[in-house]
Protein backbone atom coordinates (compact mmCIF):
# COMPACT_ATOMS: atom_id res chain seq x y z
CA UNK A 1 0.00 0.00 0.00
CA UNK A 2 1.01 3.54 -0.93
CA UNK A 3 1.99 5.70 2.19
CA UNK A 4 -0.24 8.72 2.15
CA UNK A 5 0.98 12.07 2.52
CA UNK A 6 2.81 13.19 5.49
CA UNK A 7 0.61 14.76 8.10
CA UNK A 8 2.05 17.01 10.74
CA UNK A 9 3.85 14.36 12.67
CA UNK A 10 5.95 14.40 15.80
CA UNK A 11 7.37 17.92 16.75
CA UNK A 12 5.64 20.07 14.44
CA UNK A 13 2.78 21.24 17.29
CA UNK A 14 3.05 25.19 17.99
CA UNK A 15 2.17 26.50 21.27
CA UNK A 16 -0.67 28.34 21.79
CA UNK A 17 -1.36 31.26 24.68
CA UNK A 18 -1.25 28.45 27.71
CA UNK A 19 1.08 26.47 25.93
CA UNK A 20 1.03 22.81 25.11
CA UNK A 21 4.54 21.99 24.62
CA UNK A 22 7.11 23.81 21.51
CA UNK A 23 7.46 20.86 18.54
CA UNK A 24 11.25 21.91 18.58
CA UNK A 25 11.99 21.12 22.47
CA UNK A 26 10.91 17.04 21.70
CA UNK A 27 13.66 16.57 20.00
CA UNK A 28 16.20 17.99 22.83
CA UNK A 29 14.59 16.71 25.56
CA UNK A 30 14.18 12.87 23.78
CA UNK A 31 17.72 13.08 22.91
CA UNK A 32 18.40 13.99 26.64
CA UNK A 33 15.97 11.88 28.08
CA UNK A 34 17.39 8.81 25.72
CA UNK A 35 21.27 9.56 26.66
CA UNK A 36 20.48 9.95 30.16
CA UNK A 37 18.66 6.22 29.56
CA UNK A 38 21.42 4.78 28.16
CA UNK A 39 24.12 5.84 30.17
CA UNK A 40 22.25 3.98 33.36
CA UNK A 41 21.55 1.00 30.81
CA UNK A 42 25.77 0.93 30.17
CA UNK A 43 26.49 1.48 34.10
CA UNK A 44 24.23 -1.50 35.14
CA UNK A 45 25.64 -3.41 31.88
CA UNK A 46 21.78 -4.17 31.13
CA UNK A 47 20.36 -4.55 27.85
CA UNK A 48 18.13 -1.26 27.09
CA UNK A 49 14.18 -2.64 26.81
CA UNK A 50 12.66 -1.79 23.71
CA UNK A 51 10.21 0.83 24.73
CA UNK A 52 6.95 1.65 22.27
CA UNK A 53 6.04 0.05 19.51
CA UNK A 54 7.82 -0.25 15.84
CA UNK A 55 6.24 0.43 12.16
CA UNK A 56 2.17 -0.20 12.01
CA UNK A 57 2.03 -3.58 10.16
CA UNK A 58 -0.92 -4.43 8.22
CA UNK A 59 -3.41 -2.16 6.22
CA UNK A 60 -3.33 1.33 7.31
CA UNK A 61 -6.63 2.32 7.87
CA UNK A 62 -8.76 3.94 5.39
CA UNK A 63 -7.88 7.87 4.06
CA UNK A 64 -10.82 9.59 5.20
CA UNK A 65 -11.68 7.44 8.57
CA UNK A 66 -11.55 8.76 12.33
CA UNK A 67 -8.92 6.50 12.89
CA UNK A 68 -6.70 7.84 10.14
CA UNK A 69 -7.36 11.25 11.58
CA UNK A 70 -6.42 10.78 14.25
CA UNK A 71 -2.88 8.88 13.67
CA UNK A 72 0.43 9.63 12.10
CA UNK A 73 1.93 8.70 9.05
CA UNK A 74 5.28 9.16 10.15
CA UNK A 75 4.92 7.25 13.78
CA UNK A 76 2.89 4.64 11.10
CA UNK A 77 5.61 4.41 8.85
CA UNK A 78 8.75 4.50 11.70
CA UNK A 79 7.13 3.07 14.72
CA UNK A 80 6.61 5.22 17.92
CA UNK A 81 8.78 5.54 20.37
CA UNK A 82 7.22 8.21 22.41
CA UNK A 83 6.45 8.30 25.77
CA UNK A 84 2.66 7.85 25.97
CA UNK A 85 0.77 5.21 27.13
CA UNK A 86 0.18 2.19 25.32
CA UNK A 87 -3.40 4.24 23.85
CA UNK A 88 -2.11 6.49 22.59
CA UNK A 89 0.64 4.62 20.08
CA UNK A 90 0.78 6.20 16.86
CA UNK A 91 -1.62 9.43 17.69
CA UNK A 92 -0.95 12.48 16.49
CA UNK A 93 0.01 14.98 19.32
CA UNK A 94 -2.84 17.02 18.26
CA UNK A 95 -5.47 14.05 18.59
CA UNK A 96 -3.66 13.25 22.41
CA UNK A 97 -3.81 16.38 23.89
CA UNK A 98 -7.23 16.83 22.50
CA UNK A 99 -8.29 13.58 24.28
CA UNK A 100 -7.04 14.48 27.39
CA UNK A 101 -8.62 18.18 27.48
CA UNK A 102 -12.02 16.16 27.24
CA UNK A 103 -11.29 14.54 30.42
CA UNK A 104 -8.91 16.55 32.34
CA UNK A 105 -9.47 17.02 36.05
CA UNK A 106 -10.67 20.22 37.97
CA UNK A 107 -7.49 21.01 39.92
CA UNK A 108 -4.81 22.95 38.62
CA UNK A 109 -0.90 22.94 40.19
CA UNK A 110 0.90 26.43 40.45
CA UNK A 111 4.59 26.84 41.54
CA UNK A 112 7.29 29.28 42.29
CA UNK A 113 10.00 29.65 40.55
CA UNK A 114 12.34 32.41 41.44
CA UNK A 115 15.63 30.49 41.23
CA UNK A 116 15.26 28.60 38.05
CA UNK A 117 14.15 25.77 40.32
CA UNK A 118 15.19 21.92 39.03
CA UNK A 119 11.80 20.99 40.36
CA UNK A 120 9.27 22.30 37.83
CA UNK A 121 9.98 19.40 35.09
CA UNK A 122 8.93 16.94 37.66
CA UNK A 123 5.99 18.80 38.50
CA UNK A 124 5.08 18.69 34.75
CA UNK A 125 5.24 15.60 34.50
CA UNK A 126 3.11 14.62 37.65
CA UNK A 127 0.95 16.88 36.92
CA UNK A 128 0.56 15.35 33.09
CA UNK A 129 0.18 11.73 35.01
CA UNK A 130 -2.71 12.83 37.39
CA UNK A 131 -3.90 14.69 34.46
CA UNK A 132 -4.23 18.60 35.90
CA UNK A 133 -5.97 21.31 34.08
CA UNK A 134 -3.25 23.09 34.02
CA UNK A 135 0.58 24.09 35.26
CA UNK A 136 1.28 27.84 36.62
CA UNK A 137 4.56 28.75 36.70
CA UNK A 138 4.68 32.03 38.80
CA UNK A 139 8.05 34.05 38.28
CA UNK A 140 10.34 33.73 35.72
CA UNK A 141 9.33 32.60 32.42
CA UNK A 142 12.06 30.18 31.66
CA UNK A 143 12.26 26.71 33.55
CA UNK A 144 14.35 23.21 33.25
CA UNK A 145 12.16 20.92 31.34
CA UNK A 146 14.41 18.04 31.55
CA UNK A 147 12.47 16.83 34.47
CA UNK A 148 9.44 16.41 32.48
CA UNK A 149 10.71 14.15 29.93
CA UNK A 150 8.81 15.60 27.07
CA UNK A 151 4.95 15.55 29.13
CA UNK A 152 4.87 19.39 28.81
CA UNK A 153 3.58 19.18 25.25
CA UNK A 154 0.89 17.53 26.37
CA UNK A 155 0.03 19.69 29.14
CA UNK A 156 -0.85 23.11 29.25
CA UNK A 157 1.37 25.30 30.93
CA UNK A 158 0.74 29.12 31.63
CA UNK A 159 3.01 31.84 33.39
CA UNK A 160 2.27 35.01 35.60
CA UNK A 161 4.87 36.96 36.04
CA UNK A 162 4.28 37.26 40.04
CA UNK A 163 1.65 35.71 42.69
CA UNK A 164 -0.63 38.79 42.39
CA UNK A 165 -1.31 37.66 38.57
CA UNK A 166 -1.63 34.43 39.66
CA UNK A 167 -4.10 35.19 42.68
CA UNK A 168 -5.81 37.42 39.58
CA UNK A 169 -6.38 34.79 37.24
CA UNK A 170 -7.41 32.51 39.75
CA UNK A 171 -10.22 34.72 41.36
CA UNK A 172 -11.21 35.40 37.93
CA UNK A 173 -11.59 31.56 37.21
CA UNK A 174 -13.23 31.12 40.47
CA UNK A 175 -10.64 28.72 42.14
CA UNK A 176 -9.05 28.82 45.27
CA UNK A 177 -5.42 28.92 45.90
CA UNK A 178 -4.58 26.08 48.34
CA UNK A 179 -0.68 26.18 49.50
CA UNK A 180 1.34 23.43 50.21
CA UNK A 181 3.69 24.22 53.06
CA UNK A 182 4.83 23.12 56.16
CA UNK A 183 4.67 26.14 57.74
CA UNK A 184 2.91 26.85 61.27
CA UNK A 185 -0.95 27.05 60.20
CA UNK A 186 -1.09 24.57 57.50
CA UNK A 187 -3.82 21.98 58.20
CA UNK A 188 -2.76 18.31 57.90
CA UNK A 189 -3.25 17.04 54.28
CA UNK A 190 -4.04 14.04 55.54
CA UNK A 191 -7.16 14.52 57.37
CA UNK A 192 -8.23 18.32 54.89
CA UNK A 193 -10.90 18.10 52.50
CA UNK A 194 -8.93 19.75 49.39
CA UNK A 195 -11.59 21.55 46.90
CA UNK A 196 -12.64 19.81 44.20
CA UNK A 197 -11.75 22.76 41.74
CA UNK A 198 -8.80 24.12 42.75
CA UNK A 199 -5.67 25.50 42.47
CA UNK A 200 -2.31 23.45 44.51
CA UNK A 201 0.31 25.98 44.78
CA UNK A 202 4.25 24.97 45.58
CA UNK A 203 7.09 27.35 46.66
CA UNK A 204 10.56 27.06 45.57
CA UNK A 205 12.52 24.23 46.79
CA UNK A 206 13.92 25.15 50.23
CA UNK A 207 12.42 28.41 51.51
CA UNK A 208 8.67 27.27 50.25
CA UNK A 209 6.21 29.74 49.59
CA UNK A 210 6.98 33.10 49.89
CA UNK A 211 5.23 35.07 52.14
CA UNK A 212 3.07 36.66 49.00
CA UNK A 213 2.09 33.50 48.22
CA UNK A 214 1.27 32.74 52.30
CA UNK A 215 -1.13 35.45 51.80
CA UNK A 216 -3.05 34.83 48.63
CA UNK A 217 -4.19 31.31 49.43
CA UNK A 218 -7.64 30.83 50.62
CA UNK A 219 -5.92 27.46 52.96
CA UNK A 220 -2.73 25.86 53.46
CA UNK A 221 -2.16 22.15 54.20
CA UNK A 222 1.13 20.35 55.26
CA UNK A 223 2.12 16.58 54.76
CA UNK A 224 2.94 15.20 57.50
CA UNK A 225 5.81 13.81 58.22
CA UNK A 226 8.00 11.15 60.96
CA UNK A 227 11.95 12.02 60.44
CA UNK A 228 14.23 14.15 60.99
CA UNK A 229 14.38 16.34 57.83
CA UNK A 230 12.83 19.60 58.13
CA UNK A 231 11.32 19.33 54.50
CA UNK A 232 10.98 16.38 51.63
CA UNK A 233 12.00 17.47 48.09
CA UNK A 234 9.00 20.13 46.17
CA UNK A 235 8.56 17.43 43.55
CA UNK A 236 7.93 14.61 45.87
CA UNK A 237 5.39 16.84 48.07
CA UNK A 238 3.72 17.96 44.56
CA UNK A 239 3.11 14.56 43.44
CA UNK A 240 1.38 14.00 47.12
CA UNK A 241 -1.05 16.62 47.22
CA UNK A 242 -2.36 15.73 43.37
CA UNK A 243 -2.80 12.41 44.67
CA UNK A 244 -4.20 13.15 47.41
CA UNK A 245 -7.00 15.47 45.36
CA UNK A 246 -7.15 12.25 43.26
CA UNK A 247 -7.83 9.78 45.85
CA UNK A 248 -10.58 12.23 46.91
CA UNK A 249 -12.25 13.62 43.76
CA UNK A 250 -11.06 11.65 41.00
CA UNK A 251 -12.79 8.64 39.44
CA UNK A 252 -11.55 5.25 39.53
CA UNK A 253 -13.26 2.72 38.47
CA UNK A 254 -12.01 2.85 34.72
CA UNK A 255 -7.88 3.87 34.51
CA UNK A 256 -5.86 3.87 31.20
CA UNK A 257 -3.40 0.98 32.56
CA UNK A 258 0.16 1.88 30.30
CA UNK A 259 0.37 -2.52 30.00
CA UNK A 260 -2.61 -2.72 28.61
CA UNK A 261 -3.11 -3.57 24.90
CA UNK A 262 -6.81 -3.68 24.66
CA UNK A 263 -7.69 -0.58 26.02
CA UNK A 264 -11.40 1.21 24.90
CA UNK A 265 -11.33 4.05 22.62
CA UNK A 266 -14.16 5.55 23.58
CA UNK A 267 -15.34 6.79 26.37
CA UNK A 268 -17.88 4.61 29.19
CA UNK A 269 -21.17 5.95 29.51
CA UNK A 270 -21.88 8.56 32.61
CA UNK A 271 -19.46 11.62 31.72
CA UNK A 272 -16.31 11.62 31.12
CA UNK A 273 -14.18 8.81 32.42
CA UNK A 274 -11.37 9.87 35.27
CA UNK A 275 -13.65 12.98 36.91
CA UNK A 276 -16.37 12.08 38.96
CA UNK A 277 -20.22 13.16 37.30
Amino acid sequence: MSLPARGSGVGRSTAGTVGCGAGRLWGRSAAFAWSLGSAVVAESGQESPAVGVGPWTGEWPPPGSDEAARLDPDLLRDGDRRNVVDRYRYWRHEAIVADLDGRRHAFHVAIENWAHDLNIGSVVRTANAFLAAEVHIVGLRRWNRRGAMVTDRYQHVRHHDDVAGLSTWASAAGLPLVGVDNQPGSLPLESTALPYACVLVFGQEGPGLSAEAREACAMRVSITQFGSTRSINAGAAAAIAMHAWVREHAKLCWRAEPSRTDLPTSRPPGGPYGRKT
